[in-house]
């Protein structure tokens, strides 16, 4: 009889632990959820909701703040997106804050972000629908990356048959570092030319010397003396 009455003192001490962490269990996810808040319903109409489900968290400047309530197909174009979030937080909320689709990290689970709208506009209330945007998609990040790559694969070819060029004494700028003959009779040509100018000027210099001259350069000297002078 004793024994009896043990056996039923600890499956009623089993049970009440069960059902207290039960309950327990219940209310961190629902207060998680916020499902013993007061809430107001905000809505927004999507063109793709990227993945987003029924219990994804809706967030408001980094805060977890409600969750999807309803997701509702309207037309091929257009889905309906129901949030729940906590009452206290509405009045931080502008009629023209926009809503936009999000990840929970690189991989992690869809999430819904309101962006703060303007100071001094009226906050949302009850049954509002907030400005939706578009999300940035894994599959368009992958597209532009792919496309990055392929452009950069095609620079670094024909940098290569650029370099290839040069090195075979292709092309002008590949004679010029290849071709010693060519680059012997460029530097000969600059030789030249300086010689010519350096040469030129001794030839000015004389000129300015000569008594026949001699007047006509100092009436242009004159004359730019003149002309420094007006400005």
């Amino acid at each position: 009889m004793k024994n009896n009455n043990r056996n039923k003192i600890k499956l009623g001490i089993f049970v009440t632990i069960g059902l207290a962490l039960f309950i327990l269990g219940i209310y961190l996810i629902g207060d998680k959820q916020k499902m013993f808040n007061n809430t107001v319903t905000i809505s927004g109409i999507f063109k793709d909701v990227s993945g987003l489900q029924v219990g994804n968290n809706v967030r408001f400047s980094g805060i977890t703040i409600g969750v999807v309530e309803n997701i509702e197909i309207v037309s091929d174009s257009a889905v309906r997106v129901d949030f729940s979030i906590d009452e206290q937080t509405k009045k931080f909320i502008k009629k023209n804050a926009k809503i936009t689709i999000g990840s929970d990290g690189l991989m992690g689970n869809k999430v819904a972000i309101i962006i703060p709208g303007t100071a001094g506009n009226k906050e949302i209330q009850d049954k509002d629908f907030l400005i939706t945007t578009v999300p940035v998609s894994m599959d368009e990040i992958l597209a532009k990356l792919k496309t990055t790559s392929n452009n950069a694969a095609t620079i670094t070819d024909d940098l290569a048959a650029m370099t290839h060029s040069i090195r075979s004494g292709k092309g002008t700028v590949g004679k010029l570092f290849m071709d010693t003959v060519f680059a012997d009779n460029l530097d000969k040509t600059l030789v030249n030319i300086k010689q010519g100018a350096g040469g030129f000027k001794n030839n000015m210099d004389a000129a300015s010397d000569n008594f026949l001259l001699r007047g006509f350069f100092k009436k242009k000297k004159k004359n730019r003396e003149k002309d420094k002078e007006k400005k």
